[in-house]
Protein backbone atom coordinates (compact mmCIF):
# COMPACT_ATOMS: atom_id res chain seq x y z
CA UNK A 1 0.00 0.00 0.00
CA UNK A 2 1.11 3.58 -0.67
CA UNK A 3 0.02 7.10 0.19
CA UNK A 4 -1.53 9.17 -2.60
CA UNK A 5 -2.39 12.88 -2.55
CA UNK A 6 -5.41 14.03 -4.53
CA UNK A 7 -4.70 16.59 -7.24
CA UNK A 8 -6.89 19.28 -8.74
CA UNK A 9 -7.08 17.22 -11.92
CA UNK A 10 -8.43 14.27 -9.93
CA UNK A 11 -11.35 16.21 -8.47
CA UNK A 12 -12.17 18.59 -11.33
CA UNK A 13 -13.74 16.09 -13.73
CA UNK A 14 -15.52 16.46 -16.08
CA UNK A 15 -17.83 13.71 -14.81
CA UNK A 16 -20.93 12.09 -16.31
CA UNK A 17 -23.17 11.81 -13.27
CA UNK A 18 -26.12 10.15 -14.99
CA UNK A 19 -25.67 7.40 -17.57
CA UNK A 20 -28.88 5.75 -18.87
CA UNK A 21 -29.22 1.99 -18.51
CA UNK A 22 -30.39 1.57 -22.12
CA UNK A 23 -27.64 1.71 -24.70
CA UNK A 24 -29.84 3.55 -27.20
CA UNK A 25 -30.18 6.43 -24.74
CA UNK A 26 -26.45 6.48 -24.04
CA UNK A 27 -25.94 7.39 -27.70
CA UNK A 28 -27.39 10.83 -26.89
CA UNK A 29 -24.57 11.69 -24.48
CA UNK A 30 -21.53 13.67 -25.61
CA UNK A 31 -19.13 11.67 -23.46
CA UNK A 32 -19.21 8.60 -21.21
CA UNK A 33 -16.94 9.84 -18.42
CA UNK A 34 -16.58 8.59 -14.88
CA UNK A 35 -19.61 9.08 -12.65
CA UNK A 36 -17.57 10.72 -9.88
CA UNK A 37 -14.18 11.05 -8.20
CA UNK A 38 -14.39 7.75 -6.33
CA UNK A 39 -15.08 5.76 -9.51
CA UNK A 40 -12.15 7.49 -11.22
CA UNK A 41 -9.78 6.76 -8.32
CA UNK A 42 -10.98 3.19 -7.84
CA UNK A 43 -10.22 2.42 -11.48
CA UNK A 44 -6.82 4.09 -11.31
CA UNK A 45 -5.85 1.93 -8.34
CA UNK A 46 -7.50 -1.27 -9.59
CA UNK A 47 -10.02 -1.71 -6.78
CA UNK A 48 -13.75 -1.30 -6.17
CA UNK A 49 -15.23 1.94 -4.90
CA UNK A 50 -16.35 0.07 -1.78
CA UNK A 51 -12.80 -1.04 -0.97
CA UNK A 52 -11.44 2.45 -1.66
CA UNK A 53 -13.85 3.83 0.94
CA UNK A 54 -13.01 1.08 3.44
CA UNK A 55 -9.32 1.89 3.10
CA UNK A 56 -10.08 5.57 3.68
CA UNK A 57 -12.94 5.80 6.21
CA UNK A 58 -14.32 9.23 7.11
CA UNK A 59 -12.27 10.85 4.34
CA UNK A 60 -13.78 13.03 1.62
CA UNK A 61 -12.65 12.66 -1.97
CA UNK A 62 -13.48 16.11 -3.29
CA UNK A 63 -10.58 18.24 -2.04
CA UNK A 64 -7.15 18.47 -3.67
CA UNK A 65 -4.39 17.78 -1.16
CA UNK A 66 -6.31 15.04 0.66
CA UNK A 67 -4.09 12.02 1.33
CA UNK A 68 -5.39 8.52 0.65
CA UNK A 69 -4.19 4.98 1.29
CA UNK A 70 -4.25 3.03 -1.99
CA UNK A 71 -2.71 -0.12 -3.53
CA UNK A 72 0.66 0.17 -5.22
CA UNK A 73 -0.25 -0.64 -8.83
CA UNK A 74 3.08 0.12 -10.47
CA UNK A 75 3.72 -2.91 -12.69
CA UNK A 76 7.03 -1.70 -14.06
CA UNK A 77 7.93 -1.80 -17.74
CA UNK A 78 5.98 -3.89 -20.24
CA UNK A 79 7.75 -6.99 -21.63
CA UNK A 80 10.12 -6.13 -24.45
CA UNK A 81 8.89 -9.00 -26.60
CA UNK A 82 5.81 -11.20 -26.55
CA UNK A 83 5.02 -14.17 -28.78
CA UNK A 84 1.24 -14.00 -28.66
CA UNK A 85 -2.00 -13.98 -26.69
CA UNK A 86 -4.00 -17.02 -25.59
CA UNK A 87 -7.73 -16.65 -24.89
CA UNK A 88 -8.93 -19.55 -22.72
CA UNK A 89 -12.70 -19.50 -23.23
CA UNK A 90 -13.44 -22.15 -20.62
CA UNK A 91 -11.32 -20.60 -17.85
CA UNK A 92 -12.21 -17.02 -18.88
CA UNK A 93 -8.58 -15.95 -18.94
CA UNK A 94 -6.41 -13.99 -21.36
CA UNK A 95 -2.69 -14.83 -21.16
CA UNK A 96 0.27 -13.00 -22.67
CA UNK A 97 2.91 -15.54 -23.75
CA UNK A 98 6.66 -15.26 -24.26
CA UNK A 99 8.46 -17.11 -27.11
CA UNK A 100 8.84 -20.24 -24.93
CA UNK A 101 5.10 -20.37 -24.22
CA UNK A 102 5.38 -19.18 -20.62
CA UNK A 103 2.87 -16.65 -19.30
CA UNK A 104 4.11 -13.09 -18.85
CA UNK A 105 0.72 -11.82 -17.68
CA UNK A 106 -2.72 -13.34 -17.07
CA UNK A 107 -5.95 -11.31 -17.05
CA UNK A 108 -9.45 -12.42 -15.97
CA UNK A 109 -11.96 -11.89 -18.78
CA UNK A 110 -15.58 -12.13 -19.87
CA UNK A 111 -15.68 -13.95 -23.18
CA UNK A 112 -18.41 -14.27 -25.82
CA UNK A 113 -22.19 -14.26 -25.54
CA UNK A 114 -25.13 -16.38 -26.65
CA UNK A 115 -25.89 -13.90 -29.44
CA UNK A 116 -22.26 -13.68 -30.57
CA UNK A 117 -20.04 -16.53 -29.31
CA UNK A 118 -16.30 -16.01 -29.16
CA UNK A 119 -14.49 -17.39 -32.23
CA UNK A 120 -12.25 -20.44 -32.40
CA UNK A 121 -8.86 -20.92 -33.98
CA UNK A 122 -6.47 -18.03 -34.45
CA UNK A 123 -6.54 -14.34 -35.26
CA UNK A 124 -4.10 -11.43 -35.35
CA UNK A 125 -4.12 -7.97 -33.85
CA UNK A 126 -4.92 -5.37 -36.50
CA UNK A 127 -4.65 -2.21 -34.41
CA UNK A 128 -5.34 -0.72 -31.00
CA UNK A 129 -7.45 2.33 -30.21
CA UNK A 130 -7.48 4.28 -26.95
CA UNK A 131 -10.67 6.03 -25.87
CA UNK A 132 -12.76 4.44 -28.67
CA UNK A 133 -16.34 5.13 -29.65
CA UNK A 134 -18.78 2.20 -29.71
CA UNK A 135 -20.70 1.31 -32.88
CA UNK A 136 -23.76 -0.91 -32.40
CA UNK A 137 -24.63 -3.35 -35.17
CA UNK A 138 -28.33 -4.40 -34.87
CA UNK A 139 -27.51 -7.57 -36.80
CA UNK A 140 -26.33 -9.20 -33.55
CA UNK A 141 -29.52 -8.41 -31.56
CA UNK A 142 -27.80 -8.17 -28.19
CA UNK A 143 -29.91 -8.73 -25.10
CA UNK A 144 -31.61 -5.54 -23.90
CA UNK A 145 -30.97 -3.57 -27.10
CA UNK A 146 -34.13 -2.99 -29.15
CA UNK A 147 -32.82 -0.58 -31.78
CA UNK A 148 -33.22 -1.76 -35.38
CA UNK A 149 -30.72 0.74 -36.74
CA UNK A 150 -27.01 1.25 -36.04
CA UNK A 151 -26.03 3.85 -33.49
CA UNK A 152 -22.81 5.19 -31.97
CA UNK A 153 -21.95 5.83 -28.32
CA UNK A 154 -19.37 8.49 -27.48
CA UNK A 155 -15.95 7.69 -26.05
CA UNK A 156 -15.12 7.54 -22.35
CA UNK A 157 -14.28 4.98 -19.65
CA UNK A 158 -18.00 4.18 -19.24
CA UNK A 159 -18.42 3.51 -22.96
CA UNK A 160 -19.58 -0.12 -23.55
CA UNK A 161 -16.07 -1.08 -24.70
CA UNK A 162 -14.32 0.95 -22.03
CA UNK A 163 -11.07 2.84 -22.53
CA UNK A 164 -9.38 0.52 -25.08
CA UNK A 165 -10.31 -1.45 -28.20
CA UNK A 166 -7.83 -3.96 -29.66
CA UNK A 167 -9.13 -4.81 -33.11
CA UNK A 168 -8.71 -8.40 -34.32
CA UNK A 169 -8.47 -9.80 -37.85
CA UNK A 170 -11.83 -11.56 -37.37
CA UNK A 171 -14.44 -9.03 -38.46
CA UNK A 172 -16.27 -7.21 -35.62
CA UNK A 173 -14.28 -8.98 -32.87
CA UNK A 174 -11.88 -7.36 -30.45
CA UNK A 175 -10.40 -7.29 -26.97
CA UNK A 176 -11.60 -4.31 -24.97
CA UNK A 177 -12.28 -2.65 -21.62
CA UNK A 178 -15.51 -2.31 -19.66
CA UNK A 179 -17.57 0.19 -17.66
CA UNK A 180 -18.28 -2.55 -15.07
CA UNK A 181 -14.99 -4.02 -13.79
CA UNK A 182 -16.74 -5.86 -10.95
CA UNK A 183 -18.47 -8.15 -13.45
CA UNK A 184 -15.35 -9.36 -15.25
CA UNK A 185 -15.16 -13.15 -15.24
CA UNK A 186 -18.74 -13.47 -14.01
CA UNK A 187 -20.75 -12.34 -17.04
CA UNK A 188 -20.44 -12.49 -20.79
CA UNK A 189 -19.31 -9.67 -23.01
CA UNK A 190 -21.39 -8.68 -26.04
CA UNK A 191 -19.49 -11.24 -28.09
CA UNK A 192 -15.91 -10.04 -27.73
CA UNK A 193 -13.22 -10.41 -25.06
CA UNK A 194 -13.76 -8.00 -22.19
CA UNK A 195 -11.14 -7.02 -19.59
CA UNK A 196 -11.05 -4.35 -16.92
CA UNK A 197 -9.99 -1.02 -18.38
CA UNK A 198 -6.65 -1.18 -16.57
CA UNK A 199 -5.88 -4.68 -17.85
CA UNK A 200 -6.97 -3.76 -21.38
CA UNK A 201 -4.64 -0.76 -21.25
CA UNK A 202 -1.77 -2.98 -20.06
CA UNK A 203 -2.45 -5.49 -22.82
CA UNK A 204 -2.60 -2.76 -25.46
CA UNK A 205 0.86 -1.59 -24.39
CA UNK A 206 2.27 -5.09 -25.04
CA UNK A 207 0.77 -5.97 -28.42
CA UNK A 208 1.49 -4.69 -31.89
CA UNK A 209 0.04 -5.13 -35.35
CA UNK A 210 0.32 -8.80 -36.27
CA UNK A 211 0.46 -10.21 -32.72
CA UNK A 212 -1.07 -13.71 -32.81
CA UNK A 213 -4.22 -14.41 -30.78
CA UNK A 214 -5.16 -18.07 -30.14
CA UNK A 215 -8.58 -19.18 -28.83
CA UNK A 216 -8.60 -22.24 -26.56
CA UNK A 217 -11.44 -24.55 -25.42
CA UNK A 218 -15.19 -23.94 -25.50
CA UNK A 219 -16.97 -20.75 -24.46
CA UNK A 220 -18.02 -20.83 -20.80
CA UNK A 221 -21.75 -21.48 -20.67
CA UNK A 222 -22.67 -20.06 -17.27
CA UNK A 223 -23.87 -16.52 -16.58
CA UNK A 224 -24.84 -13.90 -19.09
CA UNK A 225 -25.37 -10.19 -19.67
Amino acid sequence: MVSYELTRKDVSGPFTKRIPARMEKRSRLRTLGYHNVTEKLAERFHISEQLLRRLNPRIGFMKAGTKLLVPDVDRGESPARIAGIEVDKGARLVSVLDPSGESLAVFPASIGSAEKPAPSGEAKVKRGACNPTYHHDPHFAFKGVKAKRPFTIAAGPNNPVGSVWIDLSIESYGIHGTPEPGKIGATFSHGCIRLTNWDAEDLASMVRKGTKVSFKDETANAGGE
